[in-house]
């Protein structure tokens, strides 16, 4: 009996690891099925500039030949950087000219996926008027055609000119048309270089950052008119006949003074007939007319403080029958050049460290390796120059003024010799 137990025993053991192993080959199939365990998405790197192996850049990116007298770039790190070669970038170098230049790469679409724009600027020369934004172009562009009339996708980037114009624009095609951003994005104007970035997402929010550090964000149908609005006022609301909204009226006890109407202009009776004026051949002569100095214009009466005063009218609002949402404003297909297409008063600003990228974290780091590695030492290399440049003024001056007080005191002591030689002469005299 207790023979057959053991044999019993031992038959459920060799089932339990049959049954065992037919499990794990299960698991193991299926996660063959599955394959390996998704980790972090890598970025994907569209485009990536940063010109660190000297003249080849010129195979690389295109110089249009739409005009003949396009301005000319050169690659150069300014006269003051971070890093002499890091640092190095396309630099504009005629003054008042229009330049064109673009560079190609694979096309892609950035649908369904974030789409990243950035680069760095140096306004070296403190320009006055000029452009400093980019252009993302679709696959067809001709680059050797280039110019301000070429339909571009996206235009991004600072523009300059003189105090009023000082802004980032962000500028979106939709349906042939471009359409720009409602609100004001004031850009750096110190000298130094500076990092733009662009920030496009898949829920059409968007994303302004300078020198990583965000400056403007919000949604790409609030802020840019791509579609009709979502509401409109009432047609079939009238303001009630009642309603008062003006401010200020006329004072009723305000009277117009009695001395109040004057001629805007009168004869100049103090005027001469010319002795050599004929009637017959110039007409019958007549006193000139002269502006009234006591002409003081229309008389309106002072305003005051409507007592009736309700306010501005709330128009109802209803829903516009003509908008009709589109979730694809975010979207190019085909994007495939990045270029510069601008105008410059004052040239030698810098362009570098271009991106184009699906992830924000990857722009902000290789924003931090290249511009925020070198941003300190291009500062103080600036600073040290501002100051020797401020010593060599000084002793420039303290040297024309040492020497014009030789000047004055060689001239003193000549005149004082003459008057001593003047004083011996009448003495002996």
């Amino acid at each position: 009996m207790a023979a057959v137990l053991r044999g019993c025993g031992w038959g459920v053991l060799v089932m339990a690891v049959l049954v065992m192993a037919v499990l794990v080959m299960a698991v193991l199939q299926l996660l063959l099925l599955l394959g390996p365990a998704p980790g972090p998405a890598r970025p994907t790197v569209y485009f990536q500039e940063q010109f660190l192996d000297g003249e080849k850049w010129r195979k690389r990116w295109m110089i249009s030949e739409y005009k003949p007298d396009f301005g000319k770039f050169g690659l150069t790190a300014g006269k003051f950087y971070g890093d002499p070669v890091l640092d190095k970038g396309l630099q504009t170098t005629e003054n008042s000219k229009f330049y064109a230049i673009s560079s190609r790469f694979k096309p892609f679409s950035n649908k369904g996926k974030t789409l990243v724009i950035q680069y760095t600027v140096k306004h070296e020369q403190k320009i006055d008027c000029g452009g400093g934004y980019v252009k993302i172009f679709p696959s067809d562009l001709d680059q050797k055609k280039l110019s301000s009339n070429s339909r571009y996708y996206i235009m991004f980037g600072p523009d300059i000119c003189g105090s009023d114009t000082k802004k980032v624009h962000v500028i979106l095609n939709y349906k042939n048309k471009p359409h720009p951003i409602k609100k004001l994005i004031r850009c750096k104007v110190d000298g130094y270089t500076h990092l733009y970035t662009l920030i496009i997402r898949p829920d059409q929010t968007y994303k302004v950052k300078i020198d990583n550090e965000m400056v403007a964000s919000g949604n790409l149908e609030d802020d840019l008119d791509f579609l009709p609005p979502k509401k409109i006022n009432d047609p079939t609301v009238k303001k009630p006949v009642n309603w008062d909204d003006r401010f200020e009226i006329d004072d009723p006890n305000d009277v117009k003074p009695e001395d109040w109407d004057e001629p805007e202009y009168i004869m100049d009776m103090s005027a001469e007939k010319p002795a050599d004026w004929d009637d017959v051949v110039n007409g019958e002569w007549q006193y000139p007319r002269v502006k009234n100095p006591l002409y003081r214009g229309e008389w309106k009466p002072r305003q005051i403080e409507n007592p009736n005063y309700r306010g501005v009218w709330p128009h109802p609002q209803i829903d516009n029958p003509n908008y009709s949402p589109d979730y694809s404003i975010y979207s190019f297909e085909n994007i495939s050049v990045i270029g510069l297409d601008i105008w410059q008063v004052r040239a030698g600003t810098i362009f570098d460290n271009f991106l184009i990228t699906d992830d924000e974290e990857y722009a902000e780091d290789f924003g931090d390796e290249t511009w925020g590695e070198t941003k300190g030492p291009e500062k103080e290399m600036c600073i040290k120059q501002t100051e020797e440049e401020q010593a060599r003024e000084r002793a420039m001056e303290e040297k024309y003024f040492e020497q014009q007080f030789k000047k004055l005191e060689r001239k003193t002591q000549s005149g004082r010799a003459r008057a001593v030689k003047s004083t011996v002469t009448k003495l002996e005299l």
